[in-house]
């Protein structure tokens, strides 16, 4: 009865201390509870938000780290929408347990639970957006390529990319770590792949280099692409939808050097000209030509270079007809002026260089579907031909330089051409307008830089006629006149204000600048009917002529 009575008596204090522990911390925190690292338990609700929020509040605005394997970046929990939720937080702690295990167990306990938090979704979409770019590594594609004569190799590397959805729950839950973010990492596979790689490397690339590829023609002439020259013809590109290297055949860079042995097979055509030189008329004959086909001898060569087809190979020839041939030349007219223009204003050195290019093109003629280019025809423009140094446009300003003025024959010649419905293959506008010329109608040349090029279309030869008087050239362009051609100008718009240059030396030439502006032309075609048969609209942007300073 006396251990009983000792039982009983232990029990009922027990259960006193339970019951008081209970009744004293019922409408508390429970024990051992923290929030985000700051201690709660123990206090009453009201004062466990208090203390939150001094503890925590101030650091709303702090940066918080991202980690994202070896990228990281900082984002701030407001920016990204997060707002602490002070009463949540608290209520996420839970009641003290009546059970007297879990009871005692608070006072030994440290339970640290997450900041509850509301969140702005638009803010918070647009945060994870930023992160996402800011902590993306984007896939690298491997690729294969042919140098000298080998094969190289880039490696394919992943790239990551964030979950966005798991980051947004740990921002708003865990932003008040001490040690920042870990966000949960994608992995993301190049489009091509390592596997990709070793298959082009080790069959086309390794196939393109084992051995040369060689053209046969007549005579048992050859043309040869090298291994060591595979590279300027075979490229291994990615392609999207297939997710693999596509062998790419450059057919231009092919046949240049295959031409390189295969033009001596070759026996290009000569169009009949005809010499006008001493004020006589000779004919010169045509000659028709065999070339080289090379769309057929060319059809299957990247199974050639890459596969197993035979890497030696005829090549096929076909036939190309002069277009302008002797009995055309003997029939030919040149009675009309199917397009003529002059300028005028220039004088001295400019005036002794106008005169030569106009002597030595006097005469050209351009057969039809021949394409004439001043450059070309003129050859070398220097002191040896007897040019002198004259006016020029360097770097914006006048300048001297040997050859200068002949721009002015270009824009004649130019205009010329443009009246007689020749089509304009190549013209450069001077950089800014001069005054003499028509704006938007004009044309510079540079030797071996800039050239003039037109073609004729018609279906007749024309012959360039030249003339030059004390101060002014003129070109006609003499044939079958099939054609009329009105220029309509569409007036001058957004003006430039010049700028102020400052120059020393005794070259320099002062100048009180112009203002720059954008015009048009547009030129009509016609046949001798008066029915549109062309039209077609040029824009010409002027810079400001600088204001030159001399010191």
């Amino acid at each position: 009865m006396r251990a009983l009575w000792v039982l009983l008596a232990v029990f009922t204090l027990l259960l006193l201390v339970w019951i008081g522990l209970w009744l004293a911390n019922k409408d508390r925190v429970p024990r051992g509870v923290s929030i985000a690292g700051v201690e709660i338990g123990g206090m009453r609700p009201t004062a466990a938000e208090d203390t939150l929020k001094a503890e925590l509040g101030p650091r709303v605005n702090d940066p918080v780290q991202v980690r994202a394997g070896e990228k990281t970046a900082t984002v701030v929990a407001s920016d990204a929408g997060v707002q602490p939720d002070w009463g949540a937080s608290v209520e996420s702690a839970g009641q003290v347990s009546i059970n007297p295990f879990r009871l005692i167990y608070g006072y030994f306990a440290d339970i640290d639970l997450p900041m509850s938090s509301t969140i702005d979704e638009p803010k918070m979409a647009a945060e994870l957006e930023r992160l996402s770019q800011e902590l993306r590594i984007d896939p690298v594609n491997g690729g294969v390529e042919i140098q000298g004569g080998h094969v190289i190799t880039h490696d394919a590397h992943e790239g990551q990319d964030i979950d966005r959805e798991d980051l947004g729950i740990e921002l708003s839950t865990r932003w008040l770590q001490p040690g920042g973010i870990e966000a949960s990492l994608l992995d993301t596979e190049p489009m091509i792949t390592q596997k990709e790689v070793e298959r082009v490397a080790q069959g086309p690339a390794a196939k393109a280099v084992s051995a040369p590829l060689t053209a046969v023609g007549r005579d048992d002439v050859r043309g040869v692409l090298p291994a060591e020259r595979m590279g300027e013809v075979i490229s291994f590109t990615p392609d999207e939808p297939s997710k693999e290297l596509k062998t790419q055949v450059n057919a231009d860079n092919l046949r240049g050097i295959l031409a390189e042995g295969l033009k001596a097979s070759e026996q290009p055509k000569k169009n009949a000209s005809i010499d006008f030189s001493d004020g006589g008329r000779r004919i010169i004959p045509h000659q028709d030509g065999v070339v080289v086909d090379w769309e057929e001898s060319l059809k299957d060569v990247e199974q050639r270079i890459t596969a197993n087809k035979d890497r030696e190979f005829a090549v096929q020839y076909k036939d190309e007809p002069a277009t302008f041939t002797t009995e055309m030349a003997e029939n030919a007219t040149f009675d009309d002026v199917v397009g003529e223009f002059t300028t005028g204003g220039f004088s001295g050195p400019s005036g002794q260089n106008i005169a030569l290019v106009a002597r030595t093109v006097n005469g050209a003629m351009v057969a039809p579907g021949d394409t004439f280019s001043l450059n070309s025809y003129t050859g070398p423009r220097g002191a040896a031909q007897g040019y002198v140094k004259s006016g020029i446009i360097l770097n914006g300003r006048a300048d001297n330089a040997v050859g200068g003025g002949i721009s002015q024959f270009a824009t004649t010649l130019f205009n010329a051409a443009y009246f007689a419905g020749m089509e304009d293959v190549a013209h450069t506008p001077h950089s800014y307008y001069i005054s003499r010329y028509p704006a938007g109608r004009e044309a510079t040349v540079f030797e071996g830089a800039i050239d003039l090029q037109f073609k004729n279309t018609s279906p007749y030869p024309v012959r360039i006629d030249t003339s030059v008087d004390s101060g002014s050239v003129t070109v006609r362009l003499m044939g079958v006149k099939t054609v009329n051609v009105e220029s309509i100008n569409g007036g001058r718009w957004a003006p430039t204000q010049p700028k102020e240059m400052r120059i020393s030396g005794e070259g320099c030439v002062a100048s009180s600048g112009a203002p720059g502006f954008t015009t048009s032309d547009t030129r009509i075609v016609r046949d001798l009917a008066g029915n549109e048969i062309g039209r077609n609209t040029t824009t010409t942007v002027y810079d400001p002529e600088p204001i030159v300073r001399c010191s």
